[in-house]
C-alpha cells in the first residue's frame, strides 16, 4: 500500500495523464542541470511538460488511468514527457534536442500514443509529421484543387468568346 506522499503523487500523475494525448519516456541520466532546463524549455513551448517520477508510481498511474504499461520502460532514471497538445511538436522538441552532439545523453526509449506502446522509431516518426496547421492547408488545397479546375473548364468556352468578340473588333477597327 503506498503512503499518503506516494498516493498524492499517484493522484497528481493521474490528473495529467487526463489531460495527455500521448507520453514519451527519455532517459535523461548523464544530462547537466543546464540541459535539463534547456529540454524541459523545449518542450514546454511545444505544448508539453516532463515530469521525473519513480517508475513504479507511473506505473500505477498508467495504470489507473487505463492506459497501456510498457514494462520494457521500467529500468533506469525515466523522464516521463506528457504531450497536452500537438503531439508532433512534442516529439520534435525532444528529436531535436536529442540530435545536438552535447546532448547525447538523452536517450529516447518509446512512449504511448494512441493506446499503444511506440518505440524510439515511432517517436522520430511521429515527430516528422507536419503541424496540425500545415495539414489544414495541404487538406483544404487537396479539396480546393478539383473545384479550381471546374472553374476553369467552365470559364474556358466564355473566355473564348471574349477572346473572338476582342479579334473581330480589332480586325474591324485595323480595316476603318
Amino acid at each position: 500500500m503506498p503512503t499518503q506522499a506516494k498516493r498524492e503523487n499517484i493522484d497528481e500523475l493521474v490528473g495529467l495523464l487526463k489531460k495527455t494525448n500521448a507520453v514519451y519516456i527519455v532517459e535523461y541520466r548523464g544530462l547537466t542541470v543546464a540541459q535539463s532546463t534547456a529540454l524541459r524549455k523545449s518542450i514546454r513551448e511545444a505544448g508539453g511538460e516532463m515530469k521525473v517520477c519513480k517508475n513504479t508510481l507511473m506505473r500505477i498511474a498508467l495504470k489507473e488511468n487505463d492506459m497501456i504499461t510498457a514494462p520494457e520502460f521500467d529500468f533506469g532514471p525515466n523522464g516521463y514527457v506528457l504531450s497536452y497538445g500537438d503531439a508532433s511538436a512534442v516529439a520534435k522538441a525532444i528529436r531535436d534536442f536529442a540530435k545536438v552532439k552535447e546532448n547525447a545523453a538523452l536517450i529516447v526509449k518509446g512512449g504511448i500514443f494512441e493506446g499503444r506502446v511506440i518505440s524510439k522509431a515511432e517517436v522520430f516518426a511521429i515527430a516528422d509529421i507536419p503541424p496540425r496547421e500545415v495539414l489544414l492547408g495541404m487538406a483544404v488545397r487537396a479539396m480546393s484543387s478539383p473545384l479550381q479546375g471546374l472553374v476553369n473548364v467552365l470559364s474556358g468556352p466564355a473566355r473564348g468568346l471574349v477572346t473572338a468578340l476582342a479579334a473581330i473588333k480589332d480586325k474591324k477597327e485595323n480595316a476603318a
